[in-house]
């Protein structure tokens, strides 16, 4: 939700860990968090494969702890602010995290990483080369997302607009972007330039890159001028086939927000209310493409509801996971990743104890699901950022070294995750901070 602090360290869910000690835990993990020192070595990374409904590195099932930050190419590109793309990695390494979702796009805007239809600029290129390289540095990997159904950093609104210019467009309407041939064309150029790029600091094409867990095609794609969801199935067959064609070896997702389509039994039993089958999506329907890897829903019944109490908004949250990580064990047959959840502070009965239940619900359904080796496979906060960036901040983010009783749950969720697949290289960054909490 590109739209898109915590409570304190009160014992709330974790009574053994005071205030103090909370803090002094804090402190001891991410009081060098802007010296942003370098590992000794850069680690291994195997690329992630997918055996029916998990995934797996190494030939151990891997659950994800994730995040989004979805400004790290636009903060890599210029000097002054690059230093918060290694800060947030380093920290995000020193929670247990173990995937961050980010935007490989920015169509036409500021520091643009693509200028025009075929036209790129190097040095934000360069930017995503050095997120990539330090992701890698830090033991993180990246789910790249490769366009906006919304206009924030250009979306496909900006496709359309190139489209009227060249005087290409078939139509005015945004959900052009999914039926034009021309603009089809736009961005089947975009995703090749993409995969086939040759990282500038480490030498590595993306699409050969492990540091890249798999790509995400568009952020919450809708098509409200076709609630059939016809012309947004077409454009998903399509596209998804030709990512494949050049890169085999990513896994691959859409973005979805996970809404039922107008077929499905479940758009008036799951879906929050009736306007959310006619947005031209259906999660079990896309998802069922066989170019998809997993399927992918976003979690903001705050968003969806009006006026709903937060004791209802916790109750629906469940109802809404559970019926997708279901989806994904008996009709999908594939892992079902949550890329973003969040609570809004700017709900009118907001407290601060209230994320730390929300977040704990969705970590507990996670842990539960991967526990019995289901489809449940991992969950992204929206969204971390670090000191300084607040004019990137929403009613979601947040600086987590400053919210103690957040962070542990984050941790205990790493830890609890690193535990199923069992000892590995790759965990031995997480080992000495899961030892902590024993």
């Amino acid at each position: 939700m590109s739209r898109k602090k915590m409570a304190g360290c009160n014992g709330l869910f974790y009574p053994i860990l005071g205030f103090a000690s909370c803090m002094a835990f804090i402190y001891m993990l991410f009081g060098d968090v802007k010296v942003n020192l370098r590992p000794n070595k850069v680690p291994k990374m195997e690329f992630v494969e997918r055996n029916g409904t998990q995934f797996m590195v190494d030939g151990r099932p891997f659950y994800i702890n994730g995040w989004n930050s979805y400004w790290l190419m636009d903060h890599a590109v210029d000097a002054y602010s690059r230093g918060r793309v290694g800060a947030m990695l380093q920290a995000g390494s020193k929670m247990g995290l173990t995937v961050c979702r980010t935007w490989a796009f920015n169509d036409g805007t500021y520091n643009a990483l693509q200028v025009s239809p075929g036209a790129f600029n190097e040095r934000v290129f360069q930017g995503l080369d050095y997120v990539i390289a330090e992701a890698r540095r830090h033991g993180i990997r990246l789910l790249p997302c490769l366009v906006n159904n919304l206009q924030a950093y250009g979306g496909k609104t900006q496709y359309v607009k190139w489209a009227w210019q060249e005087g290409l467009a078939l139509s005015a309407s945004n959900d052009s972007f999914f039926f034009d041939p021309s603009i089809r064309d736009y961005f089947k150029n975009y995703i090749k330039t993409i995969l086939t790029r040759k990282n500038s600091i480490t030498g590595v094409r993306y699409k050969d890159d492990p540091t890249i867990f798999g790509w995400e095609l568009i952020n919450e794609p809708r098509c409200i001028t076709d609630p059939s969801g016809d012309t947004l199935q077409d454009w998903l067959e399509e596209m998804t086939a030709f990512v494949k064609s050049i890169d085999k070896r990513h896994l691959l997702t859409i973005g979805l927000e996970g809404f039922y389509g107008p077929k499905s039994p479940k758009r008036l039993t799951v879906n929050p209310e009736e306007w959310a089958s006619r947005l031209g999506a259906d999660f079990i329907r896309n998802s069922q493409i066989p170019d998809i890897d997993f399927a992918s829903a976003h979690i903001y019944p705050d968003h969806w509801f009006h006026g709903l109490a937060f004791e209802d908004n916790l109750k629906y949250l469940s109802k809404w996971m559970l019926s997708h990580i279901e989806d994904g064990d008996k009709e999908l047959k594939r892992p079902v990743m949550f890329t973003e959840f969040g609570l809004s502070n700017l709900n009118k009965d907001f407290e601060q104890s209230q994320r730390d239940r929300y977040y704990k619900t969705i970590y507990d359904i996670m842990y539960k699901s991967a526990k019995k080796g289901g489809a449940g496979a991992g969950a992204f906060i929206w969204q971390f950022l670090v000191e300084g960036m607040e004019e990137y901040n929403d009613d979601f983010g947040m600086v987590p070294w400053d919210n103690p009783s957040l962070y542990s749950l984050v941790v205990r969720q790493s830890c609890r995750l690193a535990k199923l697949r069992g000892p590995t290289q790759q965990q031995e960054s997480v080992k000495a901070l899961c030892m902590q909490r024993q």
